[in-house]
């Protein structure tokens, strides 16, 4: 018999119903915390409704709100003692909270219910007993984690995993004879990885340099083919040693041609002495090749010198040098992808980007189905400014019936969204940037949205250990470098917006009018009118061919709507480049910088530069240059920004209390009663670097601090290894020369000094005479050379 709901219970229920749905509603529109609230209100009516507590806990964890996760997983556990999810999502709430014991506790409990055969292979028990593992390590137990790891090795599938865990745990117990023995073991089933043999390192506690050798000298022994145990000697030995056992590594690898020798030595170019003896022995190499008629090398063999060479120079700044070994390698053999590559970075390390488009798009040219290449030759093209060539050659491998922009969008290809905003950035096309960053934006939301559907996926199919880093992962998600280059690149755009806005069209063409007679007005109107006569029937040919592309989009995009919760706003270039309120979206671009990448001096001095904008925020000013200090107090940036500090902040009345604590910083930072003395303090012991002394003389711009920059050029005491930094301070001056930042009297100088400049790099385009075709493209077309926009070419070198 059915039993009969009171009308108090049927109200009760009732409004429970109604909040369920109501979160659902606000759940679907992305508004979490709202949907928590209606959760909990739902609550109120019917506290033990199982569906809620779980829609509830989904939200808590998506929003990290892990002491309320925690206590709705232990409803959930009190009312469903038998279900795995029950205790599973208990566990790692108590792992997320950091109480590793009690999480490593819990999961003991749940473990114990499972019956397996020792002999059966269960993957999901695997992966728990793995999980466990991680707990008792992460909880610092290395004894009973080792125990635990021994006691049920047969019943778990990943055998790897349990020996690099065994290895890692070995060597904190310091029990280093077992240690060895686990790594030597792992040394023969992968003698190529570098963990192993830096393992074994630790587990024989290796002191003498001749200790280490012995340990490679039995590896080239052991493994005669392998690349790895002759590599990493190279990092700790010196002198003759050094020479002998690059060597052998050199030629081992040049007989069987690897391409990707260099970028496997680059990492002992910090050192002079090592660099020099690379080039030597490679020299050498290319010398006796070139005079042997012997059988024994294969003919490639002096092809990968040479490539190894051109790489080689091209990083220690003597391009002239690595284009005449790449040249060669070219003449020789004109099909090789590889060459082409090599020469177009070359170009780019010049200072050459046009030229250097060029040559990778005969290298995409050898290979049309090569989506590297393509890649590549299409992120050439956008830093060289060329955005619709870049687009057609991205369309070879993006979707048919729709255009490359709108699908590389759909792929989140942040890459070549990063380098569009850039190529728009450097040609002042500033709503086309910011859509672009706005775009990347998106996707890192979506990133995070679509956590969500993992949080119920992966305690159903046990990948605990991969769950648990998916969401530390997504706690530092915007430390991501398209991010950070996106949010760098917007905060930059919208100060310039705040410093000079774009102008209203048309407002300026009614002022031009009213200038004009009737005959020039009537001629004005009609060539307007054919034009856009012209306009309107190219717009209905593209929207003809538009047309089938969003027939095929459409219902697609209404798919996506539903499953995003509902359509976005549309990104318009015009209305992003003329918003009323700039500061404030470089805020909230800024805010996630500050949370996640307080590493970067960057993050705190754009801070700065937005604050000292929005005038009054004294103490946020004073909040980022100490942090910006604490990085790097020479920072030539942070100079001028504490320069600016300490000059508005004696310009203004202030309240008593601000102006104490900022007498008192600012005394601490300066260490100087004036800026004046400071500059010439700060000027004084950076005489030998050019951005410095660049950064000096514009703080103040006065003709006497001006009459220093002949000594601008000086380019002594630069860093091995890295030319292209000397390359972006010398554009940088060149440019504050022309735009008379150094003081007007400079500003005669910029000629001669773009000449002298001109003599030691002459490929750079920006240092080209006047009169010369590509005059005005700057080194990088599509980057600010003082913010740090080279983290490519930095990359690349």
């Amino acid at each position: 018999m059915c039993e009969k709901w009171t009308v108090s219970q049927c109200l009760w229920a009732w409004f429970c119903v109604c909040w369920h749905v109501y979160g659902l509603l606000q759940r679907s529109d992305k508004k979490y915390d709202e949907a928590i609230k209606c959760y909990r209100n739902a609550l109120k009516w019917d506290k033990d409704n199982l569906q809620i507590l779980r829609d509830l806990s989904l939200l808590q964890i998506q929003m990290r709100d892990l002491e309320g996760y925690r206590e709705t997983r232990y409803q959930l556990l009190q009312l469903r003692p038998a279900q795995r999810a029950s205790w599973i999502g208990y566990a790692v709430a108590y792992h997320l909270l950091e109480d590793f014991e009690m999480a490593a506790k819990i999961v003991e409990e749940f473990r114990k219910t499972q019956q397996t055969s020792p002999d059966k292979v269960d993957y999901e028990y695997s992966e728990l007993l793995l999980y466990q593992n991680q707990v008792l390590r992460e909880a610092g137990l290395h004894k009973e984690a080792l125990d635990h790891l021994n006691n049920y090795e047969k019943q778990i599938c990943d055998k790897l995993a349990v020996e690099e865990t065994r290895g890692e745990l070995l060597l904190k117990l310091d029990r280093h004879e077992e240690a060895s023995e686990v790594y030597r073991r792992l040394q023969e089933r992968n003698p190529e990885n570098w963990a192993y043999y830096q393992g074994l390192e630790k587990a024989l506690k290796l002191d003498s340099v001749a200790d280490h050798l012995k340990l490679y000298e039995e590896a080239w022994v052991k493994f005669p083919k392998g690349l790895v145990p002759r590599r990493l000697p190279l990092n700790f030995l010196s002198g003759e040693k050094f020479r002998e056992c690059l060597d052998s590594y050199l030629r081992m690898n040049f007989s069987k041609g690897c391409p990707p020798v260099f970028t496997t030595l680059k990492s002992l170019y910090i050192n002079k002495e090592k660099i020099s003896i690379i080039e030597e022995l490679v020299v050498g190499y290319e010398t006796s090749l070139k005079s042997y008629d012997g059988k024994e090398e294969p003919p490639t063999t002096l092809l990968w010198v040479q490539y190894f060479l051109a790489q080689h120079f091209d990083h220690v700044g003597q391009q002239s040098l690595a284009l005449e070994y790449i040249n060669d390698a070219i003449d020789s053999t004109p099909t090789l992808i590889e060459l082409f590559l090599i020469k177009a970075k070359i170009y780019k390390h010049a200072g050459n980007i046009k030229e250097a488009a060029r040559w990778m798009d005969e290298a995409q040219a050898l290979d049309t189905a090569d989506r590297f290449i393509n890649s590549k030759c299409a992120k050439y093209m956008l830093k060289a400014g060329l955005v619709k060539e870049a687009e057609e050659m991205c369309s070879k491998f993006t979707r048919e019936g729709t255009s490359a922009v709108e699908n590389l969008n759909e792929m989140q290809c942040m890459w070549f969204q990063t380098e569009c905003a850039l190529a728009y950035k450097a040609m002042n096309k500033f709503g086309e940037a910011l859509k672009k960053c706005h775009e990347i934006e998106r996707h890192f939301v979506e990133i995070t949205d679509d956590q969500f559907d993992f949080h119920t996926y992966c305690m159903r199919k046990m990948t605990l250990r991969s769950y648990v880093d998916l969401l530390k992962l997504e706690d530092v998600l915007r430390q991501h470098p398209f991010y950070y280059k996106a949010a760098r690149t917007a905060i930059q755009i919208y100060l310039a917006l705040h410093d000079k806005p774009l102008a209203d069209d048309s407002k300026e063409s009614q002022a031009d009018t009213e200038n004009l007679t009737d005959k020039e007005l009537k001629k004005l109107r009609n060539k307007q009118r054919r034009a856009q006569k012209k306009a309107q029937l190219e717009e209905e040919k593209k929207n003809a061919e538009k047309e089938k592309q969003l027939k095929n989009q459409k219902k697609k995009k209404e798919d996506d709507d539903e499953e995003i919760g509902g359509p976005k706003e549309e990104l318009i270039p015009d209305k992003l480049a003329k918003v009323e309120n700039p500061l404030e979206e470089a805020v909230k671009f800024l805010i996630p910088l500050k949370n996640l990448v307080r590493n970067k001096i960057e993050t705190h001095l754009l801070a700065f530069e937005i604050y000292f904008r929005k005038g009054q925020k004294y103490l946020l000013m004073l909040q980022s240059v100490k942090r910006a200090v604490a990085i790097d107090p020479s920072d030539p940036w942070l100079h001028q920004c504490l320069v600016r500090f300490f000059k508005v902040r004696e310009s203004v009345d202030l309240p008593e209390a601000v102006r104490t604590v900022l007498k008192q910083e600012i005394s601490r930072l300066f260490g100087e009663s004036n800026p004046q003395s400071y500059n010439k303090n700060y000027l004084s012991q950076h005489s030998n670097s050019i951005p410095h002394r660049l950064a000096g003389t514009s703080a103040t711009n006065t003709q006497e601090e001006a009459t220093c920059t002949h000594t601008l050029l000086h380019i002594g005491g630069w860093p091995i290894g890295w030319p292209f930094e000397l390359l972006l301070h010398l554009y940088i001056v060149l440019e504050a020369l022309r735009d008379g930042q150094l003081g007007e009297a400079q500003q005669k100088a910029a000629e001669a000094y773009r000449a002298a400049c001109h003599k030691i790099y002459p490929y750079t385009l920006a240092f080209m005479p006047p009169g010369y075709q590509d005059n005005s493209t700057s080194i990088s077309a599509n980057g600010d050379l003082s913010a740090g926009e080279h983290d490519d070419m930095a990359n690349d070198m």
